[in-house]
């Protein structure tokens, strides 16, 4: 029988936009911001990386707490759009404050303004945003095709707002003048597109209501999912696949810092820190051309657990020949091979969040309990913990290895060759792992295993 249809095209169009005010925050935050720390404003750069460091530790509880509190969410709007609406708010004046450090204070002052904005940005607005963004995928339709295009529009939407902001930022600030004032205005222009695209986006999806959403098959009675915050982060910590995909996440988002590292890289090693735009393109095209084809890739092949797996193994060769093309001095080599390596992240950035929304299924077939927004936690988990620690390392490593604040226009052999591991090195090492966890990860055939039984039960 053929799965109910609950959204037409536009529907995932305008809900795929809400990914542009999404990298409006995090591709301008984890591209640009130590950069313009260390380079602009002429902090410390292993001082920022403590800084940010400990900003996670206030995160650590917040995602698990925002997604019960979207569980828990009765409203006009249902349960997720309120968070995603009036968060994004506070995520664009904490973004604009990050980027608009006054120069005239004193150095500590600035470390202070720079640690606040930062964890009320990622621990409080961000979170409350992206959750509940990333929880419409499964408040908004059952059917399993529907979520899997909703995740390419998304992530289509998300590279090619990430490769507009990589490419035209450098430029933008430099023509403005390339000081403090030319950061705060195109922090100022980004927080505007983000506000009007998240607006969009909020408004283009209805939620299904909830007798709608706990119809079964079955002719189970769906129990109270009013759950306390212990309760959630227990069901959460036990589903042994959101572990998978929270570390997945996390690793992915270590990966993007790393590849954040690749201004310096250019800057410093390649001497020219345009080509920084020019691998965004390397990077974002060819994830968006495998987003296209993602869910025809999917129906094809069965479901997501062999396409993600293998497309990432590409994906691993395709980094280890970035580190061979790197130390040959080949630009148009690490090109070619950094697209194949895109290209072979591209399916399961597509369908991540069809794959969570499996994940939630598998807690309500096993424990009973729908947990939906508790379940895309994961999402600001790996973005928070895998982006912020990723970028905190970026800044203890470049301290270690002498790295010259100001805008230096060389820096030492350690730093050349701390910046060679970590834009070649350790995007191939993370990739490796996550092609490894990706193997275990089959949890639509542990769905239907569990399916298969309930029915045999009431036989």
């Amino acid at each position: 029988m053929a799965e109910k249809k609950y959204l037409k095209w536009y529907n995932m169009v305008g809900y795929g936009s809400g990914d542009i005010a999404g990298n409006v925050v995090y591709a301008f935050l984890t591209s640009f911001v130590m950069i313009y720390l260390t380079n602009t404003i002429g902090l410390d750069a292993g001082i920022v990386g403590t800084l940010i460091a400990v900003s996670k530790l206030f995160d650590g509880v917040t995602d698990v707490f925002f997604g019960n509190m979207i569980d828990r969410t009765k409203s006009k709007m249902g349960k997720a759009r309120p968070w995603m609406f009036y968060g994004f708010f506070g995520c664009a004046v904490t973004l604009f404050a990050v980027f608009a450090i006054p120069t005239d204070m004193g150095q500590f002052a600035q470390y202070a303004w720079f640690f606040i904005a930062y964890t009320l940005l990622n621990a409080v607005f961000y979170t409350a945003n992206n959750i509940a963004y990333s929880a419409l995928t499964s408040l908004v339709t059952k059917n399993s095709s529907e979520r899997v295009k909703m995740g390419s529009f998304r992530f289509i939407f998300a590279f090619s707002t990430s490769l507009f902001i990589q490419t035209v930022t450098v430029s933008a600030v430099e023509a403005l003048g390339n000081d403090a004032n030319a950061w705060r205005t195109v922090a100022f222009i980004y927080c505007i597109l983000g506000i009007i695209t998240n607006t969009l986006s909020v408004f283009s999806v209805k939620e299904l209501s909830e007798e709608e959403l706990n119809e079964t098959d079955e002719d189970d009675t769906p129990k109270d999912d009013n759950l306390t915050l212990a309760q959630s982060a227990k069901l959460l910590f036990t589903n042994k696949y959101y572990v998978m995909i929270s570390g997945v996440y996390i690793l992915q988002q270590l990966y993007g810092a790393m590849l954040g590292v690749g201004i310096y890289f250019m800057t410093y090693v390649l001497g020219n820190k345009e080509l920084f735009g020019v691998f965004s393109w390397a990077v974002n095209i060819p994830l968006i051309i495998a987003l296209v084809f993602t869910p025809n890739l999917v129906a094809k092949w069965n479901g997501m657990y062999k396409l993600n797996k293998y497309s990432y193994m590409i994906a691993t060769a395709g980094r280890l020949l970035v580190v061979a093309a790197g130390y040959m001095g080949s630009v148009p080599l690490m090109l070619l091979f950094t697209a194949i390596a895109a290209f072979g992240q591209g399916p399961w950035q597509g369908d991540m969040n069809a794959v969570i929304a499996s994940c939630s299924e598998y807690t309500y077939l096993t424990k009973g309990k729908r947990i939906d927004g508790s379940m895309y936690s994961c999402t600001s988990l790996g973005v928070k913990i895998g982006g912020g620690i990723g970028t905190a390392l970026s800044g203890w490593m470049l301290s270690l290895s002498g790295f010259v604040n100001g805008d230096a226009s060389v820096q030492p052999d350690s730093c050349i060759n701390m910046m060679y591991f970590m834009y070649l090195w350790l995007p191939f090492i993370l990739d490796l792992i996550i092609t490894v966890i990706l193997s275990f990860m089959n949890v639509e055939e542990s769905n239907k295993e569990l399916k298969a039984n309930r029915k045999d039960d009431s036989i």
